[in-house]
């Protein structure tokens, strides 16, 4: 406060005619309709926030009266053995003060002259490079190049939104990348003001939409059966306000029902929970917990089976980190544990078939090793070691299918505008097979993830990741799968948005001619009645064309839903 309070009080000291000017901080800019800490005051998260409003005339310090000693004209403290000037003589030593070069110049030149720089932390320019970079997605940072090895590949980008009803199993769910929250900030009207608990604030929300779905079983198309679609959804997005360190995170689940094609109804859910402490001014501690249910669609190459029902995926972990600074130079290293285990998948006849030989562990290790040339670009690289160890020793077809690996990436994270942000690298990755008869993988590997401001009401995100993913067809080692997406949202109105989006994707399964190639497209349009209550209409589409005519299929799904945010 004492470092706010001298340049104002000096501005304060001026005579009336060349008095400052108000000076407020900038407003924050408000956040998106499902983004913790949207709509938030200045002030509210915790920083020190300049007022709008003058300082009275004459008045010392922050308006208040000048304490004894203190000469009120901004001459300092009467000296020992001088006499205390008299109150005219103060207004003429202050007049002639005035008069002179140096205390002519502008009010906002003479702030920044006089105030103290801001702490530091880390580096000089650290922390403008991490606000513009770092924000999405922290799975990015503290999870391996290939967190999900049966799943799927990490999200370049926020969670799924309201529809990862795409389902499509090792790894086809990763076309709900184009299924993203909104991007572009609201205007600040309608932003949800979330409920405090204590130092922490949450954002729940609730989605029901109801529509239809052509193909809701995702198999070929001439045995498809279409049905009306239910969509519920609950989320909660928590963030807190603590001066040091933070805790925030996104849960996500829902439902999809089809009450004329119950079989195809499935559940799923995604949630991250990250804990940053800030150990001291270099060095910081990370924790981050995760998971994520889904679903395995019955004409995925990798069931092999006619399964009546979707067998359930879960996959979750957790990573602990540390990132020491020294001066320029930033070092990370983080472990992680994954787990991964499927459901038992229901058979026509009323049977079930144990699919317990693909559960599996995940253990990694990666080391991460930036140096911030400037604000505007720090270079890294990426070092990754994992090992993959299934719980029985042997798959159906008598496979030995752990693995290690080891990833050696180098990129950048950037901010080359204020509109223009991002992080890119490029590697390769090579796994090495506990059965001879599973050859070993190497491929090249690119991860990136760009943000474009276009213009206040327009935001862009394209997103690139590339990995090796594990797989049950026999013959094959992997799945290199290569995901690309790009997102569009833009305000039409002050409550209007409209979102567009597309993904592309690609399967090899490698050892095999098995190719799958996936294109998805989303539309979704939200008109907010106010803060609480948004109306929601979304179109998706999806297409996999696949090398096995039973697992190529296309979709339609029209959903219109109320949105609420209590």
């Amino acid at each position: 406060m004492l470092l706010l309070a001298l340049p104002l009080w000096v501005a304060a000291a001026a005579p009336a005619t060349a008095q400052a000017p108000a000076f407020s901080a900038a407003p924050p800019v408000p956040g998106s309709s499902e983004n913790p800490g949207a709509g938030q005051a200045p002030g509210d998260d915790g920083l020190p926030t300049l007022r709008t409003g003058r300082t009275p005339a004459g008045a010392g310090g922050l308006g208040g009266a000048s304490p004894a000693g203190d000469d009120s004209a901004g001459l300092g403290p009467a000296e020992p053995g001088r006499p205390r000037l008299g109150t005219a003589q103060r207004a003429t030593r202050a007049a002639e003060r005035s008069a002179t070069a140096p205390n002519n110049r502008a009010p906002s030149s003479l702030l920044r002259q006089r105030a103290a720089p801001a702490r530091r932390i880390g580096s000089a320019t650290r922390s403008v490079t991490q606000l513009a970079t770092q924000v999405p997605p922290p799975a990015l940072r503290l999870s391996p190049v290939v967190q999900n090895p049966v799943v799927g590949v990490p999200l370049p980008g926020p969670l799924p939104a309201a529809l990862p009803i795409l389902g499509l199993q090792t790894p086809g769910a990763l076309l709900g990348l184009a299924l993203r929250r909104p991007l572009a900030p609201i205007d600040d009207a309608y932003a949800p003001l979330g409920i405090r608990l204590g130092n922490v604030t949450l954002f729940p929300a609730f989605t029901q939409s109801l529509g239809y779905d052509t193909n809701p079983d995702q198999i070929t198309n001439r045995l498809a059966k279409g049905s009306v679609a239910l969509r519920s959804e609950g989320e909660l997005n928590f963030r807190s306000d603590w001066s040091a360190s933070e805790l925030a995170g996104e849960l996500r689940a829902g439902y999809f029902n089809f009450p004329e094609n119950d079989e195809a109804s499935r559940p799923n859910g995604v949630g991250n929970v990250r804990l940053r402490i800030d150990a001291n001014r270099d060095l910081r501690l990370d924790v981050e917990g995760r998971f994520l249910v889904d679903t395995q669609r019955t004409g995925s190459p990798d069931l092999q089976i006619a399964a009546a029902s979707r067998p359930i995926v879960a996959t979750y972990g957790t990573t602990v980190g540390a990132t020491q600074t020294f001066n320029r130079l930033q070092v990370s290293l983080r472990g992680s544990v994954d787990r991964s285990e499927y459901e038992d998948a229901r058979l026509s006849n009323g049977t079930s078939l144990s699919l317990a030989d693909r559960n599996l562990n995940q253990y990694g290790l990666r080391l991460r090793t930036s140096y911030e040339i400037s604000p505007v670009i720090t270079p890294f690289v990426d070092v990754l070691g994992d090992t993959r160890i299934y719980d029985l020793a042997r798959d159906s077809a008598g496979l030995r299918r752990d693995s290690d690996g080891v990833t050696l990436a180098a990129g950048a994270a950037f901010n080359l505008t204020r509109f223009l942000s991002g992080e890119i690298s490029a590697g390769f990755q090579h796994r090495t097979y506990v059965d001879p008869a599973l050859r070993d993988i190497t491929a090249p590997i690119l991860n990136a993830n760009l943000v474009w401001a276009a213009s206040p009401l327009t935001t862009v995100r394209l997103g690139a990741v590339t990995g090796v993913t594990e797989t049950s067809v026999v013959g094959s080692s992997g799945i290199l799968t290569e995901v690309a997406t790009l997102e569009v949202q833009h305000d039409l109105l002050r409550n209007l948005s409209i979102t567009l989006g597309g993904a592309l994707l690609r399967n090899d399964y490698q050892g095999t001619s098995i190719r799958e190639n996936g294109f998805s497209a989303t539309a979704r349009l939200d008109y907010r009645f106010n803060r609480w209550l948004t109306l929601r209409g979304t179109y998706v589409y999806q297409q996999v064309d696949s090398t096995v005519a039973s697992a190529s299929f296309r979709d339609n799904t029209f959903l219109l839903g109320l949105r609420v945010n209590p």
